[in-house]
């Protein structure tokens, strides 16, 4: 005969059990751990999106974290960490090209230098590395591919641009399209939020924003196969494909917007700065003595020429001259011609 002790004990197992399973968001007989409410056409009723918001709740503040602000020279973008050492994702139209200096915002405000690596200008994929050393927060990829159809996901940004009391957005919606090169969901995308980060409910990164539709709730994202197939690419900063989301860079199309002559005692005389020319937003200024170009030592002013010509639009350069008999270093991003 079974004790009174026995009993209750089986009874509260029992219960317990019921307890965790109606706690879990994730569906105890999926085997592949998926959420039980992406197998829905819908949210039955209020326990299904209770679900959704405690998944949603967990995962987000790490998420956030590691969800960054790209600021460039055209504008601003938006990126996510992922890994410890400050490796950033985002879409090739943000970066617009390799080797490029960028700056990137924390959640908490902390701006960061860094330098745009590899792109891939036919899908919109990109990677950003910061340059200051750290630990930084970071997400977790989805290598599995194990997003499906219909899936629940949310979306982040930094719409409109960085706003530390706002912080990034969150935008809840599912995925309604899938191609080999493009995810398409209904989440809630604006300007500011490309390169943003695409997450499922368990927290994992399956793309980054590319195309913000004319309906906002039509937008494409970068899977994260396109990232991975092409990561040894990115990494050594290639440029990889053509158009459209980033522009090749051509030697010789870079220009500072200045005239100089030789200086008797050295260097190159600036006898003329262009108005609203890449010299003149550095603030280099007529009378100045250009004595070194990235380094290279300048005496003749088709020396100068000679290294423009090797170089393009959107690349940075270093200028070391005399202003008044003092030393002084300027750095710029050559115009486009």
């Amino acid at each position: 005969m079974i004790s009174l002790a026995c009993r209750l004990a089986t009874v509260m197992r029992t219960r317990l059990t019921c307890l965790l399973i109606a706690l879990l968001p994730w569906s105890a007989n999926a085997q592949d751990g998926r959420f039980y409410v992406n197998d829905k056409k819908a949210p039955d009723g209020r326990k299904d999106l209770e679900a959704i918001q405690k998944s949603l709740i967990t995962v987000l503040p790490k998420a956030r974290a590691a969800t960054v602000c790209i600021e460039i020279s055209e504008g601003s973008g938006s990126g996510v960490i992922v890994s410890a050492d400050g490796l950033i994702l985002t879409a090739a139209h943000v970066a617009t090209g390799v080797r490029k200096k960028v700056t990137v915002i924390l959640e908490d405000g902390t701006k960061l230098k860094a330098e745009t690596l590899g792109v891939v200008a036919d899908t919109d994929a990109a990677m950003i590395q910061i340059t200051e050393k750290g630990s930084y927060p970071f997400v977790e990829i989805d290598r599995a591919e194990s997003t499906r159809l219909g899936d629940w996901v949310f979306a982040l940004g930094h719409s409109g641009g960085f706003d530390k009391e706002r912080g990034s957005v969150v935008r809840l919606g599912r995925l309604v399209r899938m191609a080999n090169s493009t995810f398409q969901s209904d989440c809630t995308l604006i300007g500011g939020d490309s390169g943003g980060p695409l997450f499922d409910l368990r927290g994992k990164l399956i793309g980054i924003h590319s195309r913000v539709g004319q309906q906002l709730q039509s937008n494409m994202h970068v899977p994260m196969r396109e990232f991975i197939k092409s990561w040894d690419g990115l990494m050594k900063a290639e440029f990889i494909g053509e158009g459209p989301f980033a522009k090749k860079p051509e030697k010789g199309s870079g220009f500072l917007g200045l005239a100089t002559e030789t200086h008797k005692e050295g260097g190159l005389r600036v006898m003329k700065v262009g108005s609203k020319s890449p010299s003149e937003q550095a603030g280099i200024k007529e009378g100045d003595i250009l004595l070194k170009l990235n380094d290279t030592v300048l005496a003749k002013r088709e020396q100068l020429q000679d290294l423009l010509k090797e170089m393009a639009a959107g690349d940075e350069v270093k200028l070391e001259l005399l202003r008044g008999g003092k030393p002084q270093t300027f750095t710029l991003n050559l115009g486009e011609r």
